[in-house]
């Protein structure tokens, strides 16, 4: 009898294990941005895991926020987004670990206005209607910019709109200012001729995040630890191909290839394990965050890294 408990059990905990490693990771990505398009356009990232006995599925978001609404929930496992996103969301109870980082942007991000606009300046947005998608990278060049200007964000009207949204308010006259980022800022540049008041040049920079669940790292360590040098790996040769990439995902976006090729020539592409500087940096965000009210508590950075060790090229 005894026997017949033992093998049962073994049986059931097969049958357990078998169920996981049949489970798909749902990968939170945005169109066309990032490297996990163009993971997801090449297919390397399915061909790296078919060797871990595990399937991808895709989950494409507009924009940073959304992705970490949808790791909370469980409906992603791994995605990608700016420096605020995973702030928000740890202030907003988000059980994430940050368990990559790809460098920061400096120019492939900005505040703008329309080309005819009596604004010339960051100083000039004060009492100004401003829109960006709130909890995203362009929340903190705002807020940066604003400081080095001697604003906060208690000085401008804040408008929180979408990139599309945005992008249809800027044209019909509603707003004064745009803060997006690239592809959404380099086709406005060419569509509307417009002017930049700033990017990050000069400017306080903050790093992009590999973001995962804590359920999934704790389960799926080296699964994780697979993905991760596949970014890693993708990135050093994205680095040193830009043609190639804006050929590959040029046509996922729609938009022409001069456009691509402004965005492109000013995108950083990497992805490196969460350091103790880059955690600092990190924690400058969040408590900067904190101090001008935009988050509801402080949180802390270093509690939520998940350390990635790369495996040797």
């Amino acid at each position: 009898m005894k026997i017949i408990k033992t093998l049962a059990l073994a049986l059931a905990l097969s049958a357990s294990v078998l169920a996981h490693a049949a489970e798909p990771i749902s990968i939170g990505f945005q169109k066309g941005s990032g490297l996990l398009a163009v993971l997801k356009a090449q297919g390397t990232l399915e061909k790296t895991l078919a060797a871990q006995q595990r399937q991808v599925s895709w989950i494409e978001f507009p924009a940073g926020p959304q992705m970490l609404e949808a790791l909370n929930t469980g409906s992603i496992d791994f995605g990608s987004t700016g420096a605020p996103p995973p702030i928000f969301g740890q202030a907003a109870g988000v059980d994430l670990l940050y368990v990559g980082a790809e460098p920061a942007p400096v120019s492939s991000e900005a505040i703008f206005v329309a080309r005819d606009s009596p604004l010339k300046n960051v100083t000039d947005l004060k009492g100004k209607r401003v829109a960006f998608q709130k909890g995203s990278g362009s929340h903190f060049l705002l807020v940066v910019a604003l400081q080095k200007a001697g604003l906060t964000m208690r000085d401008i009207v804040p408008i929180y709109l979408g990139p599309a949204e945005a992008r249809a308010a800027f044209v019909s006259g509603k707003i004064d200012a745009w803060v997006v980022w690239d592809p959404y800022f380099a086709s406005a540049q060419q569509a509307y001729a417009v002017r930049v008041l700033a990017d990050y040049q000069g400017l306080p920079q903050a790093n992009g995040f590999y973001l995962a669940s804590r359920k999934f790292a704790q389960q799926s360590p080296q699964v994780l630890s697979a993905m991760l040098d596949q970014v890693r790996a993708t990135g050093q040769w994205a680095a040193s191909h830009p043609q190639d990439i804006a050929a590959l995902i040029g046509p996922l976006t729609g938009l022409p290839p001069d456009i691509v090729a402004t965005w492109q020539s000013r995108t950083r592409y990497g992805a490196v394990p969460v350091t103790a500087d880059i955690v600092a940096n990190q924690q400058r965000v969040a408590d900067l965050f904190y101090q001008q009210k935009l988050i509801p508590k402080p949180v802390n950075v270093a509690g939520s890294v998940w350390l990635w060790k790369p495996a040797k090229p």
